[in-house]
Protein backbone atom coordinates (compact mmCIF):
# COMPACT_ATOMS: atom_id res chain seq x y z
CA UNK A 1 0.00 0.00 0.00
CA UNK A 2 1.36 3.46 -0.92
CA UNK A 3 2.04 5.64 2.10
CA UNK A 4 0.03 8.84 1.79
CA UNK A 5 1.97 12.02 2.48
CA UNK A 6 1.37 13.46 5.91
CA UNK A 7 -0.35 16.85 5.87
CA UNK A 8 1.26 19.35 8.23
CA UNK A 9 -0.36 22.72 8.91
CA UNK A 10 1.90 25.28 10.54
CA UNK A 11 -0.37 27.78 12.25
CA UNK A 12 0.84 31.15 13.44
CA UNK A 13 -0.53 34.64 13.79
CA UNK A 14 -0.87 37.66 15.98
CA UNK A 15 -1.77 37.16 19.60
CA UNK A 16 -5.53 37.59 19.94
CA UNK A 17 -6.22 36.81 16.28
CA UNK A 18 -7.85 33.45 16.98
CA UNK A 19 -5.11 30.82 17.00
CA UNK A 20 -6.69 28.93 19.92
CA UNK A 21 -10.04 28.77 18.10
CA UNK A 22 -8.26 27.65 14.92
CA UNK A 23 -6.31 24.88 16.64
CA UNK A 24 -9.47 23.58 18.31
CA UNK A 25 -11.26 23.64 14.95
CA UNK A 26 -8.40 21.72 13.33
CA UNK A 27 -8.51 19.20 16.16
CA UNK A 28 -12.23 18.73 15.49
CA UNK A 29 -11.35 18.15 11.83
CA UNK A 30 -9.11 15.24 12.79
CA UNK A 31 -5.71 16.89 13.15
CA UNK A 32 -3.23 15.96 15.86
CA UNK A 33 -2.49 19.39 17.33
CA UNK A 34 0.62 20.72 19.06
CA UNK A 35 0.71 24.27 20.40
CA UNK A 36 3.75 26.54 20.86
CA UNK A 37 6.37 24.18 19.46
CA UNK A 38 9.89 25.70 19.20
CA UNK A 39 10.91 25.78 15.54
CA UNK A 40 14.06 23.60 16.00
CA UNK A 41 11.72 20.72 16.87
CA UNK A 42 9.60 21.06 13.71
CA UNK A 43 11.36 18.57 11.40
CA UNK A 44 11.89 15.82 13.95
CA UNK A 45 8.39 16.16 15.43
CA UNK A 46 6.75 15.91 12.01
CA UNK A 47 8.97 12.98 11.04
CA UNK A 48 8.21 11.07 14.25
CA UNK A 49 4.46 11.64 13.92
CA UNK A 50 4.61 10.55 10.29
CA UNK A 51 6.38 7.33 11.28
CA UNK A 52 3.78 6.73 13.99
CA UNK A 53 0.98 6.97 11.42
CA UNK A 54 -0.52 10.40 12.10
CA UNK A 55 -1.81 11.52 8.67
CA UNK A 56 -2.75 15.08 9.66
CA UNK A 57 -0.86 17.30 12.07
CA UNK A 58 -1.34 20.96 13.04
CA UNK A 59 1.44 22.80 14.84
CA UNK A 60 1.02 26.19 16.47
CA UNK A 61 4.02 28.54 16.39
CA UNK A 62 4.02 31.98 17.97
CA UNK A 63 6.07 34.58 19.81
CA UNK A 64 5.95 32.67 23.08
CA UNK A 65 8.91 30.82 21.51
CA UNK A 66 10.46 34.06 20.31
CA UNK A 67 14.04 32.91 20.89
CA UNK A 68 13.67 30.25 18.18
CA UNK A 69 12.29 32.55 15.45
CA UNK A 70 15.75 33.55 14.28
CA UNK A 71 16.38 30.00 13.06
CA UNK A 72 12.83 29.38 11.76
CA UNK A 73 13.72 29.61 8.01
CA UNK A 74 16.33 26.84 8.20
CA UNK A 75 14.03 24.54 10.17
CA UNK A 76 11.19 25.22 7.74
CA UNK A 77 13.51 24.24 4.87
CA UNK A 78 14.35 21.02 6.71
CA UNK A 79 10.64 20.32 7.12
CA UNK A 80 10.02 20.83 3.38
CA UNK A 81 12.84 18.38 2.63
CA UNK A 82 10.84 15.61 4.31
CA UNK A 83 8.48 15.63 1.30
CA UNK A 84 5.39 16.20 3.43
CA UNK A 85 2.31 18.24 2.46
CA UNK A 86 3.25 21.38 4.41
CA UNK A 87 0.83 24.31 4.56
CA UNK A 88 1.40 27.61 6.35
CA UNK A 89 -1.57 29.50 7.79
CA UNK A 90 -1.36 32.95 9.37
CA UNK A 91 -4.12 34.71 11.32
CA UNK A 92 -4.11 38.48 11.62
CA UNK A 93 -6.42 41.31 12.62
CA UNK A 94 -6.41 45.08 12.84
CA UNK A 95 -4.45 46.51 15.74
CA UNK A 96 -7.49 48.27 17.22
CA UNK A 97 -9.42 44.99 17.17
CA UNK A 98 -6.59 43.12 18.90
CA UNK A 99 -6.32 45.79 21.61
CA UNK A 100 -10.07 45.58 22.18
CA UNK A 101 -9.92 41.79 22.47
CA UNK A 102 -7.13 41.98 25.05
CA UNK A 103 -9.13 44.54 27.00
CA UNK A 104 -12.32 42.47 26.91
CA UNK A 105 -10.61 39.24 27.99
CA UNK A 106 -8.27 41.03 30.46
CA UNK A 107 -5.36 39.06 29.04
CA UNK A 108 -1.92 40.58 28.63
CA UNK A 109 -0.02 40.48 25.36
CA UNK A 110 2.90 38.00 25.58
CA UNK A 111 5.37 40.72 24.53
CA UNK A 112 3.90 43.50 26.66
CA UNK A 113 6.02 44.59 29.59
CA UNK A 114 6.84 47.66 31.58
CA UNK A 115 8.76 48.93 28.56
CA UNK A 116 6.16 48.21 25.86
CA UNK A 117 2.54 49.26 25.53
CA UNK A 118 0.05 46.83 23.95
CA UNK A 119 0.18 48.83 20.69
CA UNK A 120 3.98 48.63 20.65
CA UNK A 121 3.93 44.91 21.49
CA UNK A 122 1.57 44.21 18.57
CA UNK A 123 3.81 46.20 16.21
CA UNK A 124 6.86 44.22 17.39
CA UNK A 125 4.97 40.96 16.98
CA UNK A 126 4.04 41.86 13.39
CA UNK A 127 7.70 42.49 12.66
CA UNK A 128 8.83 39.23 14.25
CA UNK A 129 6.26 37.19 12.30
CA UNK A 130 6.76 38.95 8.96
CA UNK A 131 8.77 36.11 7.40
CA UNK A 132 6.14 33.52 8.31
CA UNK A 133 3.22 35.69 7.13
CA UNK A 134 4.94 36.41 3.80
CA UNK A 135 4.89 32.67 2.99
CA UNK A 136 1.52 31.76 4.48
CA UNK A 137 -2.11 31.81 3.49
CA UNK A 138 -3.44 34.74 5.52
CA UNK A 139 -6.86 35.11 7.12
CA UNK A 140 -7.97 38.45 8.50
CA UNK A 141 -10.14 37.68 11.54
CA UNK A 142 -11.02 41.30 12.33
CA UNK A 143 -14.69 40.88 11.42
CA UNK A 144 -14.97 37.09 11.62
CA UNK A 145 -16.97 35.17 14.18
CA UNK A 146 -15.59 31.92 15.55
CA UNK A 147 -18.08 30.01 13.38
CA UNK A 148 -16.93 31.86 10.25
CA UNK A 149 -13.29 31.14 11.03
CA UNK A 150 -14.06 27.44 11.45
CA UNK A 151 -15.85 27.46 8.09
CA UNK A 152 -12.91 29.13 6.32
CA UNK A 153 -10.55 26.59 7.90
CA UNK A 154 -12.63 23.72 6.50
CA UNK A 155 -12.23 25.29 3.05
CA UNK A 156 -8.50 25.73 3.59
CA UNK A 157 -7.75 22.12 4.55
CA UNK A 158 -9.76 20.79 1.59
CA UNK A 159 -7.60 22.58 -0.99
CA UNK A 160 -5.30 20.82 -3.41
CA UNK A 161 -1.92 22.16 -2.29
CA UNK A 162 -0.32 21.43 -5.66
CA UNK A 163 -2.44 24.09 -7.41
CA UNK A 164 -2.64 27.86 -7.03
CA UNK A 165 -5.80 28.84 -5.14
CA UNK A 166 -7.40 32.16 -6.10
CA UNK A 167 -9.59 33.62 -3.35
CA UNK A 168 -12.14 36.27 -4.32
CA UNK A 169 -13.23 38.27 -1.29
CA UNK A 170 -15.93 40.92 -1.42
CA UNK A 171 -15.88 43.60 1.27
CA UNK A 172 -17.20 47.02 2.21
CA UNK A 173 -14.78 49.94 2.37
CA UNK A 174 -16.81 51.25 5.33
CA UNK A 175 -15.30 48.39 7.36
CA UNK A 176 -11.78 48.81 5.99
CA UNK A 177 -9.64 46.90 3.49
CA UNK A 178 -9.02 43.19 4.28
CA UNK A 179 -5.51 42.66 5.63
CA UNK A 180 -5.19 39.37 3.75
CA UNK A 181 -5.76 40.83 0.26
CA UNK A 182 -2.93 40.62 -2.30
CA UNK A 183 -4.86 42.71 -4.84
CA UNK A 184 -7.64 45.22 -4.11
CA UNK A 185 -10.08 46.48 -6.74
CA UNK A 186 -12.37 49.40 -5.94
CA UNK A 187 -15.87 49.07 -7.44
CA UNK A 188 -17.29 52.20 -5.82
CA UNK A 189 -17.08 53.99 -9.17
CA UNK A 190 -19.80 51.73 -10.59
CA UNK A 191 -23.58 52.40 -10.52
CA UNK A 192 -24.93 51.49 -7.09
CA UNK A 193 -28.08 49.33 -6.71
CA UNK A 194 -28.38 50.62 -3.14
CA UNK A 195 -30.20 53.70 -4.39
CA UNK A 196 -33.05 51.62 -5.80
CA UNK A 197 -35.37 50.89 -2.84
CA UNK A 198 -36.42 47.58 -4.38
CA UNK A 199 -32.81 46.42 -4.68
CA UNK A 200 -31.47 47.80 -1.41
CA UNK A 201 -32.22 44.74 0.78
CA UNK A 202 -30.88 42.33 -1.86
CA UNK A 203 -27.31 41.28 -2.60
CA UNK A 204 -25.12 40.79 -5.66
CA UNK A 205 -26.22 37.15 -5.71
CA UNK A 206 -29.87 38.05 -6.32
CA UNK A 207 -31.14 38.11 -9.91
CA UNK A 208 -32.68 41.62 -9.84
CA UNK A 209 -29.32 43.07 -8.74
CA UNK A 210 -27.50 40.97 -11.35
CA UNK A 211 -29.88 42.26 -14.03
CA UNK A 212 -29.37 45.86 -12.88
CA UNK A 213 -25.57 45.60 -13.02
CA UNK A 214 -25.47 43.70 -16.30
CA UNK A 215 -27.48 46.47 -17.96
CA UNK A 216 -24.71 48.94 -17.10
CA UNK A 217 -22.01 49.08 -19.78
CA UNK A 218 -19.47 50.45 -17.29
CA UNK A 219 -19.81 47.34 -15.11
CA UNK A 220 -19.03 45.07 -18.03
CA UNK A 221 -15.97 47.11 -18.99
CA UNK A 222 -14.72 47.12 -15.41
CA UNK A 223 -15.12 43.35 -15.11
CA UNK A 224 -13.31 42.81 -18.43
CA UNK A 225 -10.37 44.95 -17.32
CA UNK A 226 -10.04 43.12 -13.99
CA UNK A 227 -10.23 39.76 -15.77
CA UNK A 228 -7.50 40.83 -18.16
CA UNK A 229 -5.25 41.98 -15.35
CA UNK A 230 -5.63 38.74 -13.41
CA UNK A 231 -5.24 36.55 -16.50
CA UNK A 232 -1.96 38.33 -17.18
CA UNK A 233 -0.47 38.19 -13.68
CA UNK A 234 -1.76 35.01 -11.99
CA UNK A 235 0.66 32.84 -14.03
CA UNK A 236 3.52 34.87 -12.57
CA UNK A 237 2.40 33.90 -9.07
CA UNK A 238 2.32 30.25 -10.16
CA UNK A 239 5.85 30.53 -11.53
CA UNK A 240 6.87 31.99 -8.17
CA UNK A 241 5.42 28.86 -6.49
CA UNK A 242 2.76 30.79 -4.62
CA UNK A 243 -0.06 28.64 -3.26
CA UNK A 244 -2.65 31.35 -2.59
CA UNK A 245 -3.63 34.72 -4.04
CA UNK A 246 -6.42 36.75 -2.45
CA UNK A 247 -8.25 39.26 -4.65
CA UNK A 248 -10.30 41.81 -2.72
CA UNK A 249 -13.27 43.44 -4.48
CA UNK A 250 -14.66 46.36 -2.52
CA UNK A 251 -17.69 48.61 -2.75
CA UNK A 252 -19.21 50.91 -0.16
CA UNK A 253 -21.11 48.37 1.92
CA UNK A 254 -19.90 45.04 0.56
CA UNK A 255 -23.39 43.90 -0.40
CA UNK A 256 -24.15 44.56 -4.07
CA UNK A 257 -21.37 45.48 -6.53
CA UNK A 258 -18.49 43.73 -4.78
CA UNK A 259 -20.51 40.55 -4.20
CA UNK A 260 -21.61 40.50 -7.84
CA UNK A 261 -18.08 40.99 -9.18
CA UNK A 262 -16.52 38.46 -6.81
CA UNK A 263 -19.06 35.87 -7.96
CA UNK A 264 -18.58 36.65 -11.65
CA UNK A 265 -14.79 36.56 -11.42
CA UNK A 266 -14.87 33.32 -9.44
CA UNK A 267 -17.18 31.71 -11.98
CA UNK A 268 -14.81 32.68 -14.79
CA UNK A 269 -11.62 31.40 -13.13
CA UNK A 270 -13.21 28.26 -11.65
CA UNK A 271 -13.23 26.76 -15.15
CA UNK A 272 -9.51 25.98 -14.92
CA UNK A 273 -8.35 27.12 -11.48
CA UNK A 274 -8.95 26.29 -7.84
CA UNK A 275 -11.20 29.03 -6.46
CA UNK A 276 -12.64 30.08 -3.11
CA UNK A 277 -15.25 32.81 -2.61
CA UNK A 278 -15.60 34.84 0.55
CA UNK A 279 -18.08 37.62 1.24
CA UNK A 280 -16.73 39.36 4.32
CA UNK A 281 -19.81 41.43 5.09
CA UNK A 282 -22.23 38.67 4.03
CA UNK A 283 -20.46 35.37 4.91
CA UNK A 284 -23.64 33.35 4.59
CA UNK A 285 -23.50 33.85 0.81
CA UNK A 286 -20.22 32.04 0.18
CA UNK A 287 -20.51 28.87 -1.90
CA UNK A 288 -17.09 27.54 -2.88
CA UNK A 289 -16.52 25.91 -6.22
Amino acid sequence: MTHKRQQVILLSGLSGAGKSVALKALEDLGYFCIDNLPSPLLPQSAALLDEDGYPRVAIGIDVRSAHSFVSFPEHLDALFELNLDVRLLFLEAKTETLVKRFSETRRSHPLASGDLTVFEAIALEREMLEYFSSLAHRIDTTDLSAAQLRSWLRDFVALDRSRLTVIFESFGFKQGIPLDADFVFDARCLPNPHYDPALRPLTGRDQPVIDFLEREEMVGKYQTHVLGFLERWLPEFERDHRSYVTVGIGCTGGQHRSVYLAEQLARHFAVNRQVLVRHRERPELAVNR
